[in-house]
């Protein structure tokens, strides 16, 4: 048989695979660790333009070095492969064990969210806030500690920026401000997650869960929950006040770990290593002067790609007119627009977003369809949504009614549009018009 090498690993079975990676077992040849091997395609990431996105997940986990967070040991590239080395975790999911054993005993449920939150708390202390924490996203390794796990959509704190904006994560864990589109502070929303996550290890079931999406945010907006029976007064007094949904009077994770319920049997982590992050191998994996040879040959579909004519037929609706007629006045109502974020974060946050309004999402391959009650709850509405690649790190993103009352559907899409500002791209011009405008009104 012939054994497969990548430096001084050992390439065993695929463990696991996703949109864009596979995972493989593998082992360190020198030290005989095991280790779990997160196999990219290069050319395909560069196409989908997620170098970016995939270089910041890679710096996060990098940066958060602690033992509840599963460890990234280093990157190592080919001409055609990204090799991320990962902590190989034996235990799965703690989803499945909730799915498999059903509600947890409060011992157990407590142990898991002290390690959660000193793991969270730690990623906090670094600028890090993980965006989407639920059982899915939490590991066990072989002795049964938690180790938080994918940092996709995670944010790191910009210098004078003290809110995020972008709406992600899973709706039924998610923070009411998250889905108001207002701003919200990474940690507070994060401290609400880990709120949901205990109530679901005690309870065995969600605290908010509805089919009906108006009807569940309505519910995590007012903060609509009652504790089973078997609650501990101690664990109910805790979870009401992390599930508080003014995020001002929310309880702090260093208030948590004062609180009684959480102190019960503790063991804090023992001496978590600080040291330099080195980003050398990061920079030679993704940095490579093949990357474009390669993408050439790269033959999965993507997003479909407009040539010059396409975009001078849909010159109106980007708003291009500008090229030929300087006097023509933009359309009167949004049809399309650009972005320059990645195609997954634009996908991500059309769906969180149209969710948040109360509408059922379905996505395939780059078209996403929209279906649900209109504002006034008296017909059905239906909307498709397709990306388009016009140029590289720049998608068009279309909107058409499929079925529903004409007038609906423009409340739907200017409403729509509004909660998308942070991945809709506007022209410089476009940007100095608005900001005259809001002045010309005071």
């Amino acid at each position: 048989m012939v054994v497969r090498k990548v430096g001084k690993y050992e390439v065993g079975r695929t463990i696991g695979a996703g949109t864009f990676a596979k995972v493989k077992f593998a082992q360190n040849t020198e030290s005989g660790e095991s280790v779990a091997m997160k196999v990219l395609d290069r050319a395909t990431i560069i196409k989908h333009k997620m170098v970016d996105q995939i270089k910041r997940e890679i710096f996060i986990m990098k940066l958060v070095r602690h033992p509840h967070v599963v460890r990234l040991y280093e990157v190592l590239a080919s001409r055609t492969k990204i090799y991320i080395i990962l902590e190989f975790i034996t235990g799965g999911e703690l989803f499945d064990k909730i799915v498999h054993h059903g509600k947890l005993s409060e011992a157990d449920a407590r142990r898991y969210f002290q390690q959660l939150v000193d793991g969270v708390d730690y990623c906090h202390s670094k600028g890090v806030y993980h965006r989407d924490l639920k059982p899915e996203n939490l590991l066990l390794d072989s002795q049964g500690n938690l180790k938080i796990s994918d940092f996709g959509l995670s944010a790191v704190s910009a210098q004078g920026v003290s809110l995020l904006h972008t709406t992600c994560g899973t709706p039924n864990y998610v923070a009411p401000e998250v889905l108001s589109h207002k701003g919200y502070d990474g940690a507070v929303a994060d401290t609400w997650s880990c709120g949901v996550i205990l109530y679901v290890l005690m309870a065995g079931y969600l605290p908010f869960d509805e089919v009906d999406l108006t009807t569940l945010y309505n519910k995590i907006e007012k903060a609509e929950f009652s504790c089973p029976s078997w609650f501990s007064v101690g664990a109910k007094s805790l979870i009401h006040r992390i599930l508080d949904p003014n995020p001002a009077s929310r309880i702090r994770i260093e208030e948590i770990r004062c609180h009684e319920w959480f102190r019960k049997n503790y063991v804090p982590v023992g001496q978590v290593e600080n040291e330099d992050v080195n980003l050398d191998d990061v920079y030679a994996a993704f940095d490579d002067p093949e990357q474009a040879s390669d993408q050439s040959r790269n033959e999965e579909s993507g997003p479909l790609i407009l040539n010059a004519f396409d975009l001078i037929i849909l010159s109106q609706g980007l708003n291009l007119s500008a090229l030929f007629d300087r006097r023509q006045e933009n359309v009167r109502q949004q049809t399309r627009f650009l972005s320059c974020k990645p195609v997954k974060v634009v996908l991500s946050s059309m769906e969180v977003v149209a969710q948040s309004m109360g509408f059922k999402t379905h996505i395939r391959n780059y078209k996403m369809r929209v279906e649900g009650l209109s504002a006034n709850k008296t017909a059905h509405l239906s909307v498709m949504l397709e990306i388009f690649e016009v140029a590289p790190s720049f998608f068009m993103v279309e909107i058409q009614r499929a079925a529903g009352d004409a007038a609906e559907y423009l409340k739907f899409n200017k409403n729509f549009c509004s909660k998308l500002e942070e991945i809709i791209w506007r022209p410089p011009v476009e940007k100095s018009k608005s900001q005259i405008t809001r002045m010309s009104k005071r």
